[in-house]
């Protein structure tokens, strides 16, 4: 059965910092020395989803590395070690309300994220330390952790050449990040502060 996914990027529609309920503002992102435009134009392009929860949008602001004939599980993705989970800046989550991302609450601001892979599962580490280029991910960007969610590791449908990142709503207030690479399937609920946890991690 085919999943069903939405990734909605639109740069340059809205004003600096302003989310719509539907679409992603990549100017709201942490980019160094550049623009949106200029980082949707590296080798591994820039692109933020967004992650409409009722009435406020958050986003999910990463890039994309592709395969290009070399081993993604166990290379690209280390087993055991930080993985900035995409490349270029550090990945972030920006949240403009509070939120519970698999479980783990947030308050309203902008997180870092990056993964400690295994084989069945990974480690999703939110990080207050998100002005930063995604590696190192040494002792010293650690010490910022948030929190972490344990996610199980599915296999996808298809191969898939580039990390890609989607959001899939369950409902108006919740939904799943689905992120693939290769043939690696992981999906992070999250759902707005006070929605019920059961119902968003189904």
């Amino acid at each position: 059965m085919m999943r069903l996914t939405r990734s909605i990027l639109i740069a340059g529609l809205l004003a600096p910092g302003v989310l719509s309920a539907q679409t992603a503002d990549p100017s709201a992102c942490w980019l160094r020395d550049t623009t949106p435009e200029e980082a949707m134009a590296r080798t591994s392009p820039f692109e933020a989803v967004a992650i409409p929860l009722g009435g406020h949008t958050a986003q999910f602001c990463y890039s994309r590395p592709s395969a290009r004939d070399r081993e993604v599980v166990g290379n690209l993705i280390p087993l055991g070690e930080p993985w900035r989970m995409g490349a270029n800046e550090a990945t972030q989550l920006v949240l403009p309300m509070a939120a519970e991302v698999g479980g783990l609450s947030l308050d309203p601001g902008t997180y870092s994220v990056y993964v400690i892979a295994g084989e069945e599962n990974w480690e999703i580490v939110l990080n207050s330390n998100y002005e930063r280029w995604g590696i190192p991910v040494d002792a010293g960007v650690r010490s910022t952790d948030v929190g972490s969610v344990t996610r199980p590791v599915q296999t996808a449908d298809d191969f898939v050449e580039t990390f890609t990142v989607t959001f899939e709503p369950h409902g108006d207030m919740m939904g799943h990040l689905v992120m693939e690479w290769a043939d690696v399937h992981v999906e992070l609920p999250i759902h707005a502060a006070g929605m019920d946890h059961g119902a968003a991690d189904r």
